[in-house]
């Protein structure tokens, strides 16, 4: 097992490696001098102190001060984590929208920050990498869904490159995104992202534009045609009747990345990695 824990580290070195494990999906546990502040059903805010807060991958949060086993401010699994520095303070928020509650850690010191994997919960058992969740889908295709014929992995765009780019049982191109783990809306943008390239790629009008992807790569994709079903497509030719689609493949979803891939029709595998025994 590899513990990352960092003492006194500056604001930007701790945004950097919680980034890092929010992306690892770590446990990760954030000592030091904070103030907590809570809205949603109801609010509270807590002054200055010094105080534990833990960010667990299944999304709950949950903020211990010296006293009592109960955190005196928490979110449940499936909120969504996200850090920045403003203000000359480390700010951690957790927010859910079922209801709508926002938790706002801003640590004006950190004393010490740890980030580790683990296993072995009640309902997450995670186990292998994105490497072979791509390697079973290579060998099983049929996994996507009847019909499904991977064509490339890492393929080249100006979003950046592909998990696993692909043709469908009807010709048209898919856009396939690995996740290992429980993932949120930004993997719904990511997937996004891709979409968008390869339909500026293959001259294909976009029929959704999600303004929530505004930090995308708007630059022009290097490759002037992409080869589908053994025929050169082009823009100027007949790739605007083709229907650019996105597969999210991950064990699981929160409810947020649902009504996100419904609202671009885009679908969602469920997947382990590997195989169940």
């Amino acid at each position: 097992m590899t513990v990352t824990s960092l003492h006194d580290p500056s604001h930007r070195e701790a945004l950097w490696e919680l980034e890092a494990a929010f992306d690892r999906g770590d446990l990760i546990s954030v000592f030091g001098r904070c103030t907590v502040s809570y809205e949603g059903r109801a609010a509270s805010d807590l002054g200055a102190g010094d105080r534990l807060l833990l960010l667990k991958p299944d999304g709950a949060a949950l903020v211990h001060t010296d006293e009592g086993r109960q955190p005196v401010n928490w979110q449940p699994p499936g909120s969504e984590h996200r850090a920045a520095v403003r203000e000359g303070r480390l700010r951690v928020v957790s927010t859910r929208t079922t209801p709508d509650e926002t938790l706002t850690v801003r640590f004006s010191d950190v004393h010490q920050l740890s980030a580790m994997p683990v296993t072995g919960g009640r309902d997450l058992a995670i186990h292998g990498t994105e490497e072979d969740l791509r390697t079973r889908i290579l060998e099983r295709p049929d996994l996507i869904e009847p019909g499904f014929e991977p064509r490339e992995t890492e393929r080249p765009s100006s979003a950046g490159p592909m998990d696993v780019f692909g043709i469908d049982a009807d010709g048209n191109p898919v856009v396939v995104e690995l996740k290992r783990r429980r993932v949120g809306p930004d993997a719904v943008g990511q997937l996004a992202r891709y979409v968008r390239a390869l339909r500026e790629e293959l001259g294909v009008d976009e029929e959704r534009d999600d303004p929530l992807d505004s930090d995308g790569d708007d630059t022009a994709a290097d490759a002037d045609a992409a080869e589908i079903d053994g025929d050169d497509t082009t823009a100027d030719t007949g790739a605007v009747d083709l229907e650019v689609r996105g597969v999210l493949v991950a064990p699981s979803i929160t409810d947020r990345a649902a009504e996100r891939l419904a609202d671009r029709g885009f679908d969602h595998v469920a997947l382990e990695p590997a195989p169940e025994e």
